[in-house]
């Protein structure tokens, strides 16, 4: 292997929201599995451009300009064959703020939004945060693999919903929702006229035997209703660079997208944004390519961790995005009861279920992606503490 993705690199004192904001709330002995960054480095050729880029001393105001859009486009024809027009791509700074711009373009107080849950919080948030409903769907547990409910979801179109929040790979479950699974949704959107928004920012971690398709492909009709919002925060870790790709077939739709950005101050790209990007989507491929097999091995390690020493927990099996969702309830059901063992007893940080939504109780989401020994010894804490023990 060409890169060390088993070497720990502390975080304490960068300002991680990660790191030093569990320090602050518990102490800075504990190991953060929690939130959806990764804890192994940005690719080489990124650091060097950053170095660089640094180096000039002068930090003005940038802009995309063409070598941008086109590393853009290379990506998305590359990494999932979609072919888009440059004047189809929109800036903006993240997935979570397009998301909320989307909501107060497209809809109007009091309107519905449909999302299915358990749901990725931020996004969720953002519906009532703007003063519209929230409609949860949710997914159906079956067979040990969330599915979409389709009855329950025409139930929750037919009261109204303006728009659905797509979030595709699924955070937290690890679903990729197949080709059949998307149509359907989408003839529901066409259906009931309602506007999809898919955050598609995990779409690069997709496991063997799952392919992941982007919505807007199905159909001229699906493409012209859809917004695919993408990013390379997650999949070269430069999250806090702050750059996402908007991506929006439809001209009326972008236009008035791009006239929310304005109105909410957001034009001008962090100094550093751009170039990371345009180095990670064109000059990074063999470092995804080693991430991607890193991810994958700890998966497989922490399974079978789990199998031999907390065989009570279940893990969902991913099939795409490098967290796991892990079903406690054989063990622990009640959430005070999990934090207790696995927070305050094993002094490791996970997300606990319920911060997707009460239908997460009972279940915890993990982040594998983390140097091996570091998630090593989270695991054995965990099973040192474990309420089953047979030890």
């Amino acid at each position: 292997m060409t890169y060390d993705f088993d070497r720990i690199i502390s975080r304490f004192g960068t300002n991680s929201a990660k790191w030093d904001g569990m320090a602050q709330a518990h102490g800075e002995d504990m190991i953060a599995l929690s939130v959806a960054d990764m804890d192994l480095q940005a690719p080489p050729k990124v650091v060097e451009q950053m170095v660089e880029s640094a180096r000039h001393g002068i930090y003005g105001y940038t802009d995309p300009f063409p070598p941008y859009f086109e590393a853009v486009q290379h990506w998305l024809d590359k990494a999932y064959g979609w072919q888009v027009p440059q004047e189809w791509i929109v800036f903006s700074p993240r997935i979570v703020q397009a998301v909320s711009i989307l909501i107060q373009r497209f809809t109007n107080e009091d309107d519905r939004i449909l999302i299915h849950t358990p749901a990725y919080q931020p996004i969720a948030k953002a519906v009532a945060i703007n003063g519209r409903k929230l409609a949860e769907s949710p997914l159906r547990l079956v067979d040990g693999r969330y599915e979409i409910d389709f009855e329950d979801m025409e139930r929750q179109m037919q009261q109204g919903v303006k728009m659905v929040l797509l979030v595709s790979p699924h955070n937290p479950t690890g679903r990729v929702w197949t080709r059949k699974e998307l149509e359907r949704l989408a003839e529901l959107c066409i259906t009931y006229d309602a506007l999809i928004v898919s955050d598609d920012i995990h779409a690069d971690f997709i496991h063997e035997g799952h392919e992941h398709t982007i919505i807007a492909k199905l159909s001229e009709e699906i493409a012209d209703r859809s917004i695919i919002c993408t990013s390379p925060g997650k999949t070269f870790n430069l999250a806090s660079l702050e750059i996402a790709n908007i991506v929006i077939p439809n001209d009326g739709l972008r236009e008035r997208f791009k006239d929310g950005l304005q109105q909410a101050g957001m034009h001008n790209p962090t100094f550093f944004a751009v170039p990371a990007l345009e180095t990670a989507y064109t000059a990074c491929d063999d470092w995804l390519q080693e991430l991607r097999a890193y991810i994958t091995d700890n998966i497989s390690f922490t399974e079978s961790f789990m199998a031999e020493h907390m065989p009570e927990l279940k893990v969902m099996k991913p099939e795409g995005t490098y967290l796991l969702w892990v079903d406690c309830t054989a063990c622990i059901r009640n959430e005070s009861d999990l934090v207790k063992w696995i927070e305050e007893q094993s002094r490791v940080s996970v997300s606990f279920g319920t911060s997707f939504g009460q239908a997460g109780e009972g279940f915890v989401r993990i982040n594998v992606a983390a140097p091996r020994p570091l998630l090593r010894e989270a695991l054995e804490r965990m099973a040192a503490h474990y309420p089953l023990s047979k030890n």
